[in-house]
């Protein structure tokens, strides 16, 4: 795990970097790190982006230098410190079991990238499904889980030509993560099934189905039981 690193991205955001890579480890310190800002946030904090491998926070740099003789980078690290190494108060973390229809119908990919990979459709529905996936971030869109933890054998790089539009639910692959499109969007990532579950709904009180920290498992479905659940029959997992 590398020393946590500050870099100054404009006037009022820094940018505090703890590793390379995205892991398991790295998301736990990012997470206590996020967790204790805001619990106890310090005078002049307005905004904490988490990221993959870093978090960004916004701030009123009049408030960090109003009371300091400092530069604006010295006082602001001097205010950001305390939060590192803080050991996270453990709270509940969920696994949602996400239905995930396979059929060529709604995964205009998967055929291409079996074959890429010298598998069977089969064995590509098996190798997804088999994992836990733990939600790194929600991020790109609202409601859009960045989900890490996939078998390395499917890893894949993202379309050279995006497409213009990719339906509401629709599950991909871009490098070594899967994820869930929540809205109707553009989108380059290799899609491989969907959902009929609605990921983003602002008229609920929590509006994102997946949070940061959530643990996801997919199960395949037959194109049946996605009408039906998308008729607005209740999932049950198996």
């Amino acid at each position: 795990m590398m020393k946590p690193a500050f870099t100054r991205l404009s006037e009022n955001a820094l940018s505090v970097q703890f590793g390379e890579k995205a892991d398991q480890q790295t998301f736990k310190t990012i997470q206590q790190f996020v967790q204790q800002l805001k619990i106890e946030p310090f005078n002049g904090l307005i905004e904490i982006v988490p990221g993959y491998t870093n978090v960004v926070l916004f701030f009123d740099p009049f408030v960090i230098t109003r009371t300091s003789t400092e530069s604006l980078t010295e006082a602001l690290t001097k205010q950001v410190s305390p939060y590192l190494g803080v050991e996270e108060k453990q709270g509940a973390t969920s696994l949602r079991r996400i239905p995930v229809c396979y059929d060529e119908s709604l995964a205009p990919d998967l055929l291409s990238l079996a074959e890429a990979k010298g598998f069977s459709v089969e064995e590509v529905i098996h190798r997804h499904t088999e994992a836990t996936y733990l939600v790194h971030m929600i991020g790109f869109a609202p409601g859009f889980p960045f989900l890490g933890g996939m078998n390395n054998s499917l890893a894949t790089p993202r379309k050279s030509k995006p497409r213009a539009r990719v339906a509401a639910g629709s599950v991909g692959i871009a490098g070594g993560q899967t994820g869930i499109y929540p809205t109707e969007t553009p989108g380059g990532w290799q899609l491989i099934g969907q959902t009929p579950l609605v990921l983003f709904d602002l008229s609920k009180e929590q509006p994102s189905l997946l949070r940061a920290g959530d643990h996801v498992q997919f199960e395949a479905i037959s194109l049946t039981s996605f009408k039906q659940i998308k008729a607005g029959e209740p999932w049950e997992s198996m």
